[in-house]
């Protein structure tokens, strides 16, 4: 995992990253050939071009011959869609001894944030939680990946929240000029003590937020991939810190308090963090430790990873 996203807001949180799984295979099939050769053979050749892929066989290695298939102007589209379109970023490795913990999968949200499935929904269902607080708005490099694992969209009706599930369908609505609008939960954050959301420029517009820059909402939560209260992967981040030294001072202080821990630390904009990843992202141990930190710097958040 990679921290979360880099914002250019005064309290950025790098992103997640993942690694693409290759695979391979021994076999020779006809369907590969006959692509090689573009299907430019005569058909009456192929009973000869299995014949002579059978007599090959003696030379130890099986051959198996798949049905011919319509020859295809484009190779076929990956079928995980969550996968990044550029390189992945790499993580830093477990300490020598000490398994990688489990990989994040990605949360994919719908183009723009929300479809009209979702507006039937909500149309359709009460809220099965509903908080308050401090909303305000941020924006992104291009290119950056929001948490969830892709792209950072200003025009994506989404918003960043510390705890609740990845790909939470939300309504949240300014208290002060009655402006409401459904988004997704796609990122993590913020960062700031007091604050309940980050949205986006698109979400920050349609609820009134953008003008203002900061505006006190009502979050109601409409339906989660996830339970809300029990199970979920877990960390504390911690920040933000003024210089990498004193980020790499904690962070070193606290892998001798939590040997079984994993505790990274990360860059921001103008600033520094570190992240401690409990033995299995467990809630309650990370509880314990946000109740416990007390950083020289910054404070500890409560993160879920999922």
């Amino acid at each position: 995992m990679a921290a979360f996203m880099n914002r250019t807001q005064k309290i950025p949180c790098p992103i997640h990253s993942r690694s693409l799984r290759m695979g391979g295979s021994s076999r020779i099939s006809i369907s590969l050939v006959q692509r090689k050769l573009r299907v430019s053979c005569n058909p009456a050749l192929i009973p000869l071009l299995v014949l002579f892929l059978s007599l090959a066989s003696g030379c130890g290695h099986h051959v198996e011959v798949e049905p011919l298939s319509a020859p295809q102007a484009t190779p076929p589209p990956i079928q995980n869609s969550a996968q990044p379109r550029h390189p992945p970023q790499t993580t830093p490795s477990a300490p020598k001894g000490k398994p990688s913990p489990a990989h994040i999968a990605p949360t994919p949200a719908p183009p723009g944030g929300v479809n009209a499935e979702d507006l039937d929904f909500i149309a359709n269902h009460k809220p099965i939680l509903t908080e308050e607080g401090l909303a305000t708005w941020y924006t992104a490099a291009k290119g950056r990946e929001s948490a969830n694992g892709q792209l950072f969209s200003d025009h994506s009706l989404t918003a960043a929240h510390r705890t609740l599930p990845m790909g939470s369908l939300i309504v949240v609505t300014n208290l002060t000029t009655n402006q409401s609008s459904p988004m997704r939960i796609t990122d993590r954050g913020p960062f700031v003590e007091g604050r309940l959301l980050d949205l986006t420029i698109a979400s920050a517009k349609a609820t009134g937020v953008y003008r203002m820059g900061t505006a006190n909402v009502r979050l109601e939560v409409y339906r989660t991939p996830k339970p809300i209260d029990t199970g979920g992967r877990w960390c504390v981040q911690i920040g933000f810190f003024t210089s990498a030294r004193k980020a790499n001072k904690f962070k070193e202080q606290l892998e001798r308090k939590y040997p079984d821990a994993k505790v990274i630390e990360f860059p921001g904009v103008d600033s520094y963090w570190v992240r401690i990843r409990p033995e299995g992202d467990n809630r309650e141990q990370a509880e314990r430790i946000a109740r416990k930190l007390h950083p020289p710097e910054g404070k500890a958040f409560l993160t879920r990873l999922d």
